[in-house]
């Protein structure tokens, strides 16, 4: 409807003025929105996105509609005058507001003004306020700082007064020896003379606190006059024994200058220890070790004695008790030393182990009784009532072996290797340095040992077979590593220093010695005449059992250094971890048996290679045998051939011996297996290679010989065993694919060699080698002669496939091999071939 009347002229001029009125508050502006929000409207020429085209279209919605358009435009103009007018009446209104706002202006400053005046009488009546109060408090505080100046001055005098009177009365009862009240007032004095350090200054002052240190210095000397005395050096003690004026001068020496408390334990101690240095001089015969128990006896006694007379004497936490103990044990470590010095060549083995036993039990007492306080520094320790359990496992062994000395002996060293005990070492300290005696004794009786087991191992003989000690561990083994776990013990107790470092050299010297001459000296030597087997050997009965090389004892004897040289391996792994357990920790990487360890693996190592080569050389001959026989000559397919007969006697004969007698150690058994295996598949190849002009029936028979071997070969580890036990899957493993490799060159062999190009591929596919050695050799298994073979060789180097990028190119290749289960398919079909063929 707008385009049909949007060129009438009176229309577009009156539709212009409302537009244009509104247009500036129509567009979006900041200020059209600001007006929206405040003062909403529904009329839409107040909206922000006004459109005149949509206004008019509203008014105007039909071309009858256009029939008013005189009365709408009456009253769009009615409305443009009411807005003018209005507008008019806003403009006039403002023109005023700038002359009715410099009279507020003017006004509120007047205002100010008569503010700010009456600030000023309050803050001028506040001052005279403060001043008057001032005047009215200064009486008040000055009372209150006199109360308070009289009131330190009465404190003061006070104090004063104490200390002129104590210190009078110190003097007084010093020297009628009053010392149990001086205790008390000593320590009142001190603490009151602390209030008057900031007086020293006062002459009076000065004076009294010099009094009071005469005073403490006089006490002092008067208190250790006493003691001596009643102690002194030289003599014996007084019959009467202590008495109660002594009991109260400790109590004053505790509150003296420490120097005073020492002086006098160090004067109590030497007196009371005089006699022991007497009886126990160095030219006197109970100084020498074989009568230490007397040392120890002599102390017990002693400090019986001291509890029962001076107990109550000196105050309990002077540990005027371990004070005693612990310079007994400084003067007999000193005394023990010098004694040894003199007299080292006179000291033994047994009298130095039985000196160091009764020292360590003393310790072990004394760290039972005391808390060890005087020595840590460490006032209030308190030791386990009970000692600390032991974590060693040899111990257990030891108990009940040669006597009750050496029980006690054994139970001792829990005692010194618990962390609580601050005595241990503190006499037996000096025997350190004359460990080299038991040192070169164990040395000595270790030999002895070895020669020992070495002439008894000749005199019995290796173990018998079918008996209990066929293919068991060596007695000998157990009573070595007894003996080591008991001088283990024994060496820990008696340090566990650079000497134990000593004996664990020692130990490794015997069991290097011991793994030489007692199990690798007594491995049985193989032989070198092997005796071939004919076939006509072969076909005769119990001609295999002259083959083997070892007799069963000597199976035996070998199984039997084998279980002991495991047993030595995990024993010496375990005392390895022990001895690092005793040693000090900062020696404990000193420790290291890796070499004793190395060679007890090859002992394990020889014994199985000393298995494998016997029964690998007792199948040498049946193998050699297997390889002379006339294969082209074979007319049909019968039973196993007899070399196959003669290698599965020798293994039913050796097997199961070696397996009874590892039973122990199944894991040496199964690495026997395996490498049996290893040996025996590579000769079994290299010998079917060495049979020349084989036919297709003789092809087919050494095919069933072969399955027939690989057969025997995957029962090999449960062979003549009552118990069926699955091989593991390593060996089989092994087997499946050593000897499916044989019986593919078998079938390499049974195919005709015409066409040569599907020979060549079905040799490539069959048995993945591209060595042009082994082709030979199956050519000449097949009877070829040489101006064909060389035909077949370039064609077969021509047939074989490219390597990969990034490989040398050498004669071997890797190509993929038929699975076990297809190739145990193959077998099926060539066997049942072979029985429609018979």
């Amino acid at each position: 409807m707008l385009k049909e009347h949007k060129h009438d002229k009176p229309q577009a001029e009156d539709a212009d003025q409302p537009r244009a009125a509104s247009g500036a508050l129509k567009r979006g502006w900041p200020c059209g929105q600001l007006l929206q929000a405040v003062f909403p409207s529904q009329d839409p020429l107040d909206r922000a996105d006004f459109n005149a085209v949509e206004y008019i279209n509203t008014l105007f919605p039909t071309e009858q509609s256009l029939a008013n358009i005189d009365d709408v435009v009456n009253k769009i103009r009615l409305k443009i005058r009411c807005l003018d007018d209005n507008i008019r009446t806003v403009v006039r209104g403002q023109t005023n507001v700038g002359q009715d706002g410099r009279q507020a202006l003017e006004e509120a400053q007047v205002a100010i003004g008569q503010l700010f005046g009456k600030i000023k009488d309050i803050k001028d009546k506040a001052e005279k306020s403060e001043q008057m109060v001032k005047e009215i408090t200064r009486d008040i505080k000055q009372l209150d700082h006199a109360k308070r100046h009289l009131t330190t001055s009465i404190t003061t005098l006070n104090h004063l007064h104490m200390l002129a009177g104590g210190v009078d009365s110190l003097e007084a009862m010093t020297r009628k020896r009053q010392y149990g009240e001086v205790a008390n007032l000593l320590q009142g004095v001190v603490n009151v003379l602390e209030h008057f350090h900031k007086y020293m200054g006062i002459p009076q002052i000065r004076q009294l606190s010099e009094r009071v240190k005469v005073a403490q210095s006089e006490l002092g000397t008067q208190i250790l006059a006493d003691f001596e005395e009643a102690f002194p050096a030289q003599g014996s003690k007084r019959a009467g024994g202590p008495s109660n004026v002594l009991r109260d001068a400790c109590l004053v020496a505790n509150v003296l200058d420490p120097r005073i408390k020492q002086e006098i334990i160090k004067k109590f101690i030497r007196q009371h220890l005089s006699e022991y240095m007497v009886l126990f001089q160095e030219n006197q015969d109970v100084a020498w070790l074989d009568k230490i128990d007397r040392r120890y006896a002599w102390i017990k006694r002693q400090l019986v004695d001291y509890e029962e007379k001076y107990g109550r004497m000196f105050p309990e936490e002077w540990c005027m008790t371990e004070r005693i103990a612990v310079e007994f044990c400084h003067i007999t470590r000193t005394e023990l030393a010098k004694v040894m010095r003199t007299r080292a060549k006179e000291i033994e083995v047994k009298l130095l182990l039985f000196a160091i036993q009764r020292t360590t039990n003393f310790e072990g007492l004394l760290a039972k009784r005391f808390s060890g306080c005087t020595l840590t520094d460490r006032p209030g320790v308190k030791k386990p009532e009970t000692p600390l359990e032991s974590t060693n496992p040899f111990l257990e062994d030891e108990i009940g072996e040669d006597g009750s000395e050496m029980e006690e002996d054994l139970d001792r060293p829990k005692k010194h290797k618990a962390p609580d005990n601050p005595f241990h070492g503190i006499i037996s300290k000096c025997f350190e340095s004359h460990l080299y005696v038991y040192i070169e004794s164990q040395d000595k009786n270790l030999g002895e040992m070895i020669d020992r087991f070495v002439s008894d191992f000749r005199a019995q003989g290796p173990p018998k077979a079918g008996t209990e000690d066929g293919g068991a561990v060596l007695p000998s083994c157990a009573d070595l590593f007894v003996y080591y776990k008991k001088c283990m013990v024994q060496c820990s107790q008696l340090s566990t220093g650079e000497p134990m470092i000593a004996f664990t050299t020692i130990f490794q010297k015997y069991l290097r010695e011991y793994a030489w001459k007692i199990l690798s000296g007594n491995l049985p030597k193989t032989s070198s005449n092997s005796g071939g087997l004919t076939i006509k050997s072969l076909l005769q009965e119990k001609e295999g059992s002259e083959a083997a090389k070892f007799t069963v004892e000597e199976l035996c004897l070998i199984c039997s250094i084998l279980s002991t040289a495991e047993y030595c391996l995990a024993t010496t792994q375990q005392l390895e971890e022990k001895l690092k357990e005793k040693v000090d920790k900062n020696l404990v990487e000193r420790i290291n048996l890796t070499g004793e360890m190395d060679t007890f693996s090859n002992v394990i190592s020889n014994s199985i290679q000393l298995l494998v080569q016997d029964l690998d050389a007792a199948c040498d001959p049946a193998l050699t045998a297997m390889s002379k026989m006339p294969w082209q000559s074979v007319e049909h397919v019968g039973d196993q051939s007899p070399y196959v007969t003669s290698v599965i006697m020798h293994i039913k004969q050796n097997v199961p011996i070696i397996r009874d007698n590892l039973a122990s150690t199944r894991k040496y058994f199964t690495q026997f297996c395996i490498k049996f295996t290893n040996s025996f598949i590579p000769k079994f190849i290299n010998h079917l290679f060495r049979c020349k002009t084989i036919s297709m029936v003789g092809a087919e028979q050494l095919l069933l010989d072969t399955h027939s071997l690989k057969t025997v070969l995957l029962d090999l580890p449960s062979i003549g065993s009552q118990v069926v036990r699955k091989a593991p899957a390593s060996y089989t493993k092994i087997v499946v694919k050593g000897m499916t490799r044989a019986e593919m060159i078998l079938k390499v062999v049974m195919a005709p060699h015409e066409p040569s190009v599907v020979f060549v591929d079905n040799y490539i596919k069959l048995l993945a080698d591209g060595n042009p050695e082994t082709f030979q050799k199956t050519l000449d298994m097949k009877g070829l002669k040489r101006s064909e073979q060389s035909s077949m060789l370039e064609l077969f180097r021509q047939r074989l496939p490219t390597p990969p990028s990034g490989t040398d190119g050498g004669p071997s290749l890797s190509f993929s091999t038929p699975t076990p289960e297809q190739e145990n398919s193959r077998i099926r079909k060539l066997e049942k071939l072979i029985k429609k063929r018979l």
